[in-house]
């Protein structure tokens, strides 16, 4: 098969395109021909090495833990799904090395997830790991309610715009932070109210908008952004981050870090939100396997607005 994938820890310079073998079907899994292939800022942190102290790596490794494609084979007991359905998963493995850069991929069948009907492989392969990473922190692991009010660091790239999004079909109050450029993007999400990063104490300007302060703050931004953001925070509130692991935060912070983990049933549930037209996925671009080196480049700016996908 067409993979891209690198040999060494580094940078895109290391991306090579070229055939890889066929992964084998096992017991319990299924292979899946990838249609598209999310792309996220994980994906270059785990190439440059930086979590190989979480995540051991096997090379050659192939980038990539969001797809969206058909079943194409599947192995003993796996029956879930039958060969031609359209499915989508979070495929990260326990050792990084077979990912979603490539025209075909092994997974556990209980990994995987129905394909959203009335999106294109291209929106459905921008859910998985952000859509399971906005609802693991805010619904398990920060506990958001109706009634509540949430503030998103970081509200217009992908783990924030399906931020927004979950966050208001649970009735929940919207402040979304983002530059001045992606506000009318976050409006149109259905943030309630929008704070540009630039030129302001984000804190400060939040506390005017709820003096009291906010119940949950979910941080995909964290640095300065995180930092001012902390006084607006209730006393007793909610602070959950994917980047932040919690040093040196005050004592009377409610703190989870979240590492996102595969759930196919939570995939199910942003499968229906989605064929209800309550979850839509802006994608920005698309870029080849042979340019997956540009993607990666891209995701690792920080500036992308909503996703970017991979289509072998």
């Amino acid at each position: 098969m067409k993979a891209a994938y690198y040999d060494v820890f580094g940078g895109t310079e290391n991306i090579k395109v070229g055939q890889l073998p066929l992964p084998e079907v096992k017991e319990g899994e299924v292979l899946v021909r990838v249609k598209a292939a999310g792309v996220n800022p994980v994906d270059a942190v785990v190439m440059a090495g930086y979590l190989e102290g979480m995540l051991p790596v096997e090379f050659p490794a192939i980038p990539g833990w969001d797809v969206a494609g058909v079943v194409e084979d599947r192995g003993f007991s796996a029956r879930r799904f039958n060969v031609g359905d359209e499915v989508y998963a979070y495929a990260r493995r326990p050792t990084v090395q077979g990912g979603t850069f490539a025209e075909y991929i092994v997974l556990p069948e209980s990994y995987l997830a129905q394909k959203p009907k009335n999106l294109s492989f291209a929106e459905a392969a921008g859910i998985p790991l952000v859509g399971l990473t906005a609802y693991q922190s805010m619904f398990d692991k920060g506990q958001l309610q109706a009634g509540q009010n949430v503030l998103i660091l970081g509200a217009s790239g992908g783990i924030g715009t399906l931020g927004i999004q979950l966050a208001k079909e649970k009735g929940a109050t919207v402040i979304g932070v983002a530059s001045q450029k992606n506000h009318a993007f976050m409006l149109k999400l259905g943030a309630d109210h929008v704070v540009d990063y630039n030129g302001q104490d984000v804190g400060e300007a939040v506390k005017n908008l709820f003096p009291d302060g906010v119940d949950l703050i979910f941080d995909a931004a964290s640095g300065d952004t995180l930092q001012q953001s902390l006084k607006a925070l209730k006393t007793g509130g909610t602070l959950v981050s994917i980047l932040h692991q919690g040093q040196g935060l005050p004592q009377n912070i409610n703190f989870h870090y979240v590492f996102v983990e595969p759930n196919a049933r939570q995939l199910e549930e942003l499968r229906e939100l989605a064929e209800a037209g309550k979850l839509t996925v802006h994608v920005s671009e698309t870029y080849s396997l042979d340019h997956a080196a540009k993607a990666l480049d891209q995701i690792a700016s920080h500036h992308t607005k909503g996703k970017i996908v991979v289509v072998p």
